[in-house]
Order: C-alpha cells, then structure tokens, then sequence
C-alpha cells in the first residue's frame, strides 16, 4: 500500500467509528425520549438515523477492504447486495434531507396550519414516497446488472462492464442524479432559502423593538446597550449559518462525488484514483455530519443525551459505593475474627 492508500484507509476507518458512535447516541436519544418521539421531525430523523447507521456498518467496511486489498471484496453476490444497499441509501438519506426541509418550511413559513398540515400520516406518506423512490432505482440497476466493484471509487455501486450497453447507462446515470441530487437540493434551498427570509424579517421587527427601546431608555448602562446590540447582530446571524449549514454540508459531501461519476461517463477526462475515493469518502462523510447538523447539537437532543450519561454515570457511582460499602463490611468482619 502506498502512503496515499494509508492516508485513505484511515481516514475511512475514522469515518467509520465517528458515524457508528454519533448515530448510535441519535436512535439513543430516539428512544429514551417521549417528546422526541412525539415530534413529526423526529420520524425523518429517525429514517436519516437508520440509512446513516445501514451504511456504516454495509457499506464502509468493503470500501475499506476495496482500499487495502485493490480488489472486489467477497463473491459477487455480496456486492451486489451491497451495491444495490448504496444506491438506496444514498438516495433515501438525499430525500430524508429534503423532508426535513419542507418540515421546517411549513414550520416557519405556516406555524398557525403546521400541526394540519404535517401530521403523522403526512409524514408517513412522505416517508413511504422517499422508499418507493429510492428503491426504484438500484431495482433497474440490479436487473440490468448495473451493479458490481468499481475500482476507481474501490466499492461496490452502480458500474457497467458492457460497452454495448454504455449509452443505455449513461442516460440512466444522468437521470439517477437528476433525481436524488439535484431534485433535493432544489428543495433544499427554495425551502430554507423561504425560511431565511422570514427569520430575518422577524429579526429585523424585534430590531426596531429594541432599537426602540433603547431610545427610550436614556439612563442605561452602555454595557447593557452594547450587550443589546451585540445579541442582535448575533441573532441576523443565527438562521444564516444553520442554513448555510444545512445546504453547505448537503453540497460539499455529495457535489463532488456526483459530478465525478458524472465526469467519469465521458471517455474524454481520465480520474485519477486517489480521487475517486477522496470523493467517496466525501459522500461518506455527510453520515457523520448527519447526526450533529440535525440532531446532536440542537437542544432537546444535547439536554437527552446528556441526561442518558447522567444516569449511567449515577448508576455506575451507585454500584461503586455499594461495592465499596460491602468491601468495607467484609473487611470490618475479617478484623473481627
């Protein structure tokens, strides 16, 4: 292996356990929490939990073992199984992304009809459409036998063998992406992008509020003033990083993977191979940064996760005062004798 081969195969190894541990600690939280469970928000949450988690512990491994050993790992009934996994996966985590956006849209945008216009069974249709379409398209793939080991992304995913067949596969490709990729970032920036606009038009009320406010009051501290000032500025920039976030974690994790597999259909440009798995790795890395862009590092989940390690903390200092007790006990009766 060469030191570029190390590096990746690290790196891949990193990704693995970061995603198993962050993925873990959401259907954690998941399931410990009532009110978690009782949020529609929580169901796509838990749909974006479950791909994360399946393509960690499917599909990460034999890329790393594609990685080290240069070859197709295990029989070709594995990869393809593995394979068809990817494509599913891969689509069904776009699409989960982009119904939470148009939760939150409907959310922000329409509060006073959020709770008749997304409900369980909006959800669950919803839901039921991202599976039907994420299937849809490794189900075409496997029956044409579209499906096996690429070496240039060292993983098994959609690769056709068949020159005969290169036109038919392209326009499939093309029209693969269309619709995972391109359909969920459109959705994702009109939906946030509508999102914004309302977050900044309230922050710019509460503005003139305070602004206002602050007239008024002639006597104040100009500490109190300058920390008034301060939370505003902070508040105009809240809503534009999370949104920044959402959509620049979307389009830098996958972006570059899908215009390679796009720029890999053309016979003109040659990829080098070292690219073709930074850009998987790539890919891979948006299961890592799920869990923390919409779970983790919101409040309800970071005071649940925090309350399950309270309460394995406070069990664990439990036993060890009653084992410690009982050694005490036992060391008093040994002296007694």
């Amino acid at each position: 292996m060469s030191i570029w081969e190390v590096i990746l195969a690290f790196v891949v190894v990193v990704l693995m356990l970061v995603a198993l541990l962050a993925n873990v600690l959401v259907l954690l939280c998941f399931l410990y929490s009532a009110d978690i469970r009782k949020q529609v928000p929580g169901l796509f949450i838990l749909n974006l939990t479950f791909c994360n988690l399946l393509m960690t512990v499917s599909n990460m491994p034999l890329t790393l073992a594609g990685i080290i050993y240069k070859s197709q790992p295990g029989g070709d009934q594995i990869c393809h199984i593995v394979g068809f996994l990817e494509t599913f996966l891969t689509t069904n985590s776009m699409l989960s992304m982009a119904a939470l956006s148009i939760d939150r849209w409907i959310a922000v945008v329409f509060p006073l009809s959020y709770h008749s216009k997304m409900r369980y069974r909006d959800a669950a249709l919803i839901l039921s459409y991202t599976w039907l379409h994420s299937v849809s398209f490794p189900i075409v793939a496997a029956s044409l036998s579209w499906v096996g080991f690429h070496h240039l992304y060292a993983s098994c995913t959609l690769y056709n063998k068949r020159p005969e067949e290169r036109t038919q596969f392209v326009i499939f490709t093309g029209v693969f992406h269309t619709l995972s990729f391109l359909l969920s970032l459109i959705v994702l920036c009109f939906t946030y992008l509508k999102v914004l606009k309302v977050a900044r038009f309230h922050c710019k009320r509460i503005d003139v509020i305070t602004m206002q406010t602050l007239v008024l009051l002639v006597d104040i501290h100009p500490s109190v003033r300058e920390r008034c000032l301060e939370e505003q500025r902070r508040r105009r920039q809240r809503a534009t990083k999370k949104i920044s976030t959402f959509i620049g974690t979307f389009v830098l994790c996958f972006a570059p993977y899908v215009i390679t597999r796009l720029v890999e259909l053309s016979s003109v440009v040659h990829i080098n191979s070292h690219w073709g798995i930074i850009s998987k790795c790539l890919a891979y890395s948006k299961v890592v940064s799920d869990p923390f862009v919409y779970s983790l590092l919101r409040h309800q989940y970071k005071k649940t996760w925090k309350d399950i390690i309270n309460k394995i903390l406070k069990r664990s200092s439990i036993n060890s005062s009653a084992l410690t007790s009982e050694s005490h006990n036992r060391n008093i009766l040994q002296l007694n004798e």
